[in-house]
């Protein structure tokens, strides 16, 4: 039976620690020149409908390493941008590909697509659940950290598809975070009740500060995502004092990393002194997209 990879919640403690294994045997390989024609013939679709230079460079890059072909389809490419049904462009798509990764906006769309198709699914983001990130992100800890058990993450900011997915994956992976949101900004309410079974290992605030006091890892997001541009004034004053800056570190351990998924803009969720503190952490963890997501695609399609 197929699998799909379309929200944090698919995957398992044991799923996460196999897949973040397998990133880190295919880095070492791809570091050293080592071949892994895993998927070999193989071909992906990679649906944009979204744009990204991560998400495309690294899903791109990661098939031909693995000896397969990736091909990019944007809503121009494709009929469902014309009045296709998501339904039918499974079943057509299946017939051709050997998996689909979909960049887009409604997580229902993802869902939909991998109930009507025959081929694994990837979800490259939606507004809901960015999964390859957060994978990518608990990569870039256990190697910085050396471990993802009981550390405590701390997110500042949105409420959006990376709060979301931080809370799932970091509390499955056996860490505790502590999120800070606006009020009128706070994750999704599945989330929030998948989190309760937790315990004390979720908290929610309003005030960064309680948030970051004793963090292992910081991380953050912009204030207004992808499009949400019509938004970016009123949430430039919503989130005023959400930013991570050198105060905010003071209240986190020590040696505290930061995280950031990019692209980051300095002087609002971050201020650049962080940024470029912590830069060797958050560039290795854009890296580590391509990493995780070629650990995905063998998973899912060899």
């Amino acid at each position: 039976m197929k699998k799909d990879l379309l929200k944090m919640a698919d995957l398992s403690r044991e799923e996460i620690e196999s897949i973040l294994d397998l990133a880190s045997q295919l880095k070492f390989e791809q570091k050293n020149g080592i071949e892994h024609k895993h998927l070999a013939g193989k071909t992906l679709g990679m649906i944009f409908q979204k744009s990204s230079t991560r998400t495309r460079v690294s899903f791109e890059t990661g098939i031909y390493q693995l000896g397969g072909q990736g091909l990019f389809l944007s809503s121009r490419d494709l009929q469902i941008g014309r009045g296709e049904p998501v339904e039918d462009t499974a079943r057509v798509l299946s017939r051709y590909l050997d998996g689909i990764m979909i960049r887009t906006f409604e997580q229902e769309e993802v869902e939909t697509l991998a109930k009507y198709s025959t081929i694994p699914i990837i979800n490259g983001l939606t507004d809901y659940s960015h999964p390859c990130q957060i994978l990518a992100d608990l990569l870039t800890i256990r190697e910085f950290k050396g471990k993802l058990e009981g550390l405590r993450a701390c997110y500042i900011g949105d409420g959006n598809n990376m709060a979301n997915s931080y809370i799932v994956g970091m509390l499955t992976a056996g860490m505790s975070i502590a999120v800070a949101c606006p009020e009128n900004y706070r994750p999704d309410p599945a989330v929030l009740e998948f989190a309760k079974a937790y315990g004390n290992k979720f908290f929610l605030t309003d005030s960064p500060i309680e948030a970051a006091k004793g963090a292992d890892v910081i991380m953050t997001d912009v204030w207004a995502s992808m499009g949400q541009e019509g938004e970016a004034e009123i949430r430039r004053k919503a989130f005023v004092g959400y930013q991570v800056n050198d105060e905010l570190m003071s209240y986190a351990k020590p040696d505290a990393m930061v995280q950031h998924c990019l692209p980051a803009h300095r002087g609002e969720e971050i201020t650049a002194e962080v940024l470029e503190a912590h830069a060797n952490e958050i560039f290795e963890e854009a890296e580590n997209r391509l990493h995780v997501q070629k650990a995905v695609m063998v998973k899912l399609m060899s």
